[in-house]
């Protein structure tokens, strides 16, 4: 028995950190940082930023994810983001690469001047905007308020508009970083990007943990797609979003793995379940989030996120046929009273039977067709190796 459900979009992750899962538990995310990311990222080639891809798209396709958003931000080669891109042609997912960017306040390692951001932005569009078949799409996406100039963001987010294409960006993750912001600028997160006229429905706000009520007002009015990471917010101890409210409101939001560095897998059932528990426990009212709720925001909240609400994110007709079918007839669905309850409470990514996106079977029998699975497994042991080696890490 198996349940037939839209292609879920995991609107946000870091697929260069499938390297990195497990390297740094237990931190809170600015020594998270500091302990994991930047000292492997600064060492990571295009090889490897294609093989770390590959990795994290298969265990997408296996949760169930047709379409993905990749926050990639590690430019010491400009052709990491190739190799990312390459990946997602070859597995055959939905992607869209939010290319990220900082030009002051952040690590020495990854700034970039102004005229940098632009002019590696318009090569990538060049290169890959619509490419597979319109499967694989760029976007600007700044990297956290704290390190992005007020005039680069108005630059990127004017060009992205005149592109048609949107903007990603880390905000009111922890308290901390709110604080910096006020420090900074005088302003919260969201009142930041609204003064500036880069805040609207083409904006995807990730994490969105420290909003206040002002903010939460200011979203009402100028749209922006909330993209929760309850995982990763757990992980990192970062705090936990309000997510029922939010929906009260009438704010968008979409549901996201974050990168495997701070949750250590990609699986979007898993973020269905933690969700919707999270939003109960967090309120302490049971009927805070729903099943119904939660397969919204993983699909048609998602489909916003992504920029192609016409396209995907439900079973229409008219739709591209990006599928997702789920076996139901396991040990732990067994018995299915209401599928919906047994999508987010039951099953796990075990559970995905077959994925199609745009009418390709990338998965059958739980099988993955498009790759080599046990040779995709080598690559990324073997590449994870030299590349710990270059960065001094011991693996």
């Amino acid at each position: 028995r198996m349940a037939v459900m839209p292609g879920m979009v995991n609107a946000h992750t870091h697929l260069f950190q499938t390297f990195l899962r497990g390297l740094a538990d237990d931190k809170p995310l600015l020594d998270w940082l500091a302990a994991a990311i930047w000292p492997v990222a600064q060492a990571l080639n295009p090889e490897e930023a294609f093989v770390a891809a590959k990795l994290g798209l298969v265990e997408n396709i296996r949760s169930g994810a047709t379409a993905v958003i990749d926050h990639q931000y590690i430019h010491t080669d400009p052709h990491n983001d190739d190799g990312v891109c390459r990946a997602a042609e070859e597995t055959g997912v939905r992607f869209l690469l939010a290319r990220g960017w900082t030009d002051m306040g952040y690590h020495p390692a990854f700034m970039e001047s102004p005229d940098q951001i632009m002019a590696e932005m318009a090569r990538l569009h060049a290169t890959w905007q619509g490419r597979a078949n319109g499967r694989i799409r760029v976007e600007f996406a700044p990297l956290i308020p704290w390190g992005c100039s007020d005039e680069t963001m108005q630059r990127t987010y004017a060009q992205g508009k005149a592109w048609g294409v949107g903007c990603m960006i880390h905000i009111a993750e922890t308290r901390k970083e709110v604080e910096m912001n006020l420090e900074l600028r005088g302003l919260r997160h969201v009142e930041w990007l609204a003064s500036l006229g880069t805040l609207g429905p083409d904006v995807q706000l990730v994490h969105s943990v420290w909003l206040d009520d002002h903010e939460l007002d200011l979203l009402v009015v100028h749209g922006g797609v909330v993209v929760h990471c309850p995982v990763a917010n757990m992980y990192l101890a970062s705090g936990m979003a309000r997510i029922p409210e939010m929906r009260r409101r009438g704010i968008t939001v979409a549901l996201a793995t974050d990168g495997p560095g701070s949750n250590n897998n990609q699986d979007m059932l898993e973020v269905l379940k933690t969700t919707a528990l999270s939003g109960k426990v967090s309120t302490l009212d049971a009927m805070a989030l729903l099943p119904e709720d939660v397969i919204w925001m993983a699909c048609r909240g998602g489909s916003q996120a992504f920029g192609q609400p016409e396209f995907i994110g439900s079973l229409e007709v008219g739709k591209k046929a990006d599928v997702v079918l789920v076996d139901l007839d396991t040990p732990f669905a067994m018995p299915v009273h209401r599928v919906p309850s047994a999508l987010v409470y039951n099953v796990n990514s075990g559970s995905v039977d077959t994925v199609i996106v745009d009418g390709a079977i990338l998965m059958r029998d739980k099988e993955v067709l498009v790759v080599d699975e046990k040779a995709v497994l080598a690559e990324a042991r073997a590449a994870c190796a030299r590349l710990f080696e270059r960065a001094g890490i011991a693996g």
